[in-house]
């Protein structure tokens, strides 16, 4: 298996194949799916618990997932408490109809993102891909 070791984790101790590797980082990304039913960063937690020993890329595509959902969750939170304090004084009314579409970009980011790398593509989301790899863009 040719790269780099991403996230700074132990060497693999199982191979996986790259249909696997390809298979588990899509489930990653689709996780963000969960949402729907409230569950959103624990999809990818369970696929980078279960997987990060196993492949540098599935660990890097699933750790991506769990951090860029996690911040989407802080995002939204952060919204729906702002949009209450402002709803005092009025304005925060017209914040609560934008909270459904605010909830939609994760979604679709981690759609795309699943996408992606079901092309064939190491999808990066901004900055997290970074913060998980130093910035020095590596190849997985």
């Amino acid at each position: 298996m040719q790269g780099h070791d991403v996230g700074g984790g132990p060497a693999p101790t199982g191979a996986m194949s790259p249909g696997d590797e390809k298979t588990w980082s899509i489930v990653a990304h689709l996780s963000v799916l969960v949402a729907f039913i409230g569950l959103a960063p624990l999809g990818a937690l369970v696929v980078w618990l279960i997987y990060k020993d196993r492949s540098p890329r599935v660990r890097f595509h699933a750790a991506q997932a769990l951090w860029y959902q996690l911040a989407w969750v802080l995002i939204i939170i952060a919204y729906t408490i702002l949009s209450t304090i402002l709803s005092l004084v009025v304005i925060g009314i017209f914040m609560f109809f934008l909270l459904p579409l605010l909830a939609l970009v994760p979604i679709a980011h981690g759609c795309y993102a699943a996408y992606k790398v079901s092309q064939g593509e190491d999808f990066r989301y901004p900055f997290i891909a970074d913060k998980l790899d130093g910035g020095s863009r590596r190849v997985v």
